[in-house]
């Protein structure tokens, strides 16, 4: 992880997305770790069913900690017609856990540590690209919506769109 935006553009971004919605802020005490937080959110019910089709439920509910950019069901709904159901379905496990391993960083990592970031390392072994612009911050194409979503195993940050390994 290379640390090179400046300090007062990473604050900025960090108040501009750091509004999150209702049902986060209900588990924002850190009881919950991430599968259970994300779910009782509601808007993550496709990323919910992927991590169980891909056998990642139990490694997202350990120790940790993870930093994971969350996909909602919205950003899922982007995806070609036929993609979700493709990848859900058992021979394409290795693809389906390459994409959803994408969206995982190693490690805690709150909002004010990202947006100093021009990259970072995903647990599937590749690069994801983050850029702040004004007061938006991107991790490849997909926006940010909301951050430091606290669980008891890591941190959650809300993305409009589902990124994709090289």
């Amino acid at each position: 992880m290379t640390f090179r935006k400046p300090a007062l553009l990473a604050l900025a971004a960090t108040a501009a997305v750091s509004v999150f919605s209702t049902a986060f802020a209900h588990d924002h005490g850190n009881k919950k770790d991430i599968v259970d937080t994300a779910v009782a959110a509601g808007s993550f019910n496709t990323l919910a069913a992927a991590l169980q089709a891909a056998d990642l439920v139990d490694t997202l509910k350990s120790a940790g900690p993870f930093t994971v950019f969350a996909p909602t069901d919205d950003a899922f709904a982007k995806l070609p017609a036929g993609t979700v159901e493709t990848l859900l379905k058992p021979e394409n496990k290795d693809q389906l856990v390459a994409i959803l391993t994408y969206h995982v960083v190693s490690g805690k990592v709150m909002a004010a540590d990202v947006v100093k970031l021009d990259s970072a390392t995903t647990v599937n072994g590749q690069d994801v690209t983050i850029t702040v612009d004004g007061g938006t911050v991107k991790v490849n194409d997909a926006t940010v919506t909301a951050t430091d979503i606290m669980t008891s195993n890591g941190v959650i940050h809300v993305i409009d769109s589902v990124i994709l390994p090289q």
